[in-house]
């Protein structure tokens, strides 16, 4: 049995880094007593995959991994026996079977992410940002610098940011989130401000990540699905 877990990191734990909360979910699964699958060989592991990382100080309601049983478990009860072994901060919200296959696996279907961006407090800029979001949007280029440890190149991030607006007092972001096209909201908001001519300051923003998305259509055609859409419940 395939299962796709979807869980909300927040409070203190969004300061866990990716590695140590898959670190964290092995020994949570094995707390649960679930019946978790491993691989073969000299140095067996248990067979999950997690969805896209997410950064360190960023909270979440949306992740994913994806994990192998040797036996049908009911999703609900999954659900619940992994709830009563987790930490403050860490919430499993659901549990689906999916199809097997590699090509199911949550890290190679994230295609998009949702967010929200606020500004911490005294970090916001002087100048009215919101009164120039939709001008900042509005440009057929914006072109960044991606620096990488061995090079530097420029790249147009505007295709890659498929909607940005107010929201209360921050900003929603959904944007690109595959492996070849990846884009970070810390990148989108930097380029805004010196767009603006306002420099961005450290540590400034608080960002949540809200969903993730699999592509059903096109790159053109966007028919973005939830990755938890993606799967049935089992009784």
């Amino acid at each position: 049995m395939k299962v796709r877990i979807k869980f909300a990191k927040t409070g203190h734990m969004k300061f866990v880094g990716h590695l140590d909360t898959m670190r964290y979910f092995q020994k949570a699964v094995r707390r649960a007593g679930l019946p978790i699958a491993f691989s073969g060989g000299y140095s067996p592991h248990m067979i999950m995959s997690f969805a896209a990382p997410l950064g360190v100080g960023t909270t979440s309601l949306g992740e994913y991994f994806d994990m192998e049983l040797t036996e049908t478990v009911p999703t609900k009860e999954i659900e619940n026996r992994l709830n009563a072994v987790m930490v403050d901060g860490v919430f499993v919200c659901s549990a689906r079977q999916v199809e097997d296959g590699k090509a199911s696996t949550a890290m190679s279907l994230v295609a998009a992410a949702d967010y929200s961006v606020q500004f911490r407090e005294g970090k916001e800029p002087a100048a009215d940002w919101r009164s120039r979001l939709d001008a900042f949007l509005s440009q057929k280029e914006i072109i960044v610098t991606k620096k990488t440890k061995r090079s530097e190149k420029t790249v147009d991030i505007r295709p890659y940011i498929y909607e940005m607006h107010l929201d209360g007092e921050g900003v929603f972001m959904q944007l690109a989130s595959a492996s070849s096209n990846y884009t970070k909201p810390e990148l989108v908001m930097d380029t805004f401000l010196q767009w603006m001519g306002e420099e961005p300051l450290p540590f400034a923003y608080m960002i949540e990540r809200r969903e993730v998305y699999a592509n059903k259509g096109t790159e053109e055609d966007r028919r973005l699905v939830t990755l938890e859409a993606l799967g049935d419940e089992v009784e």
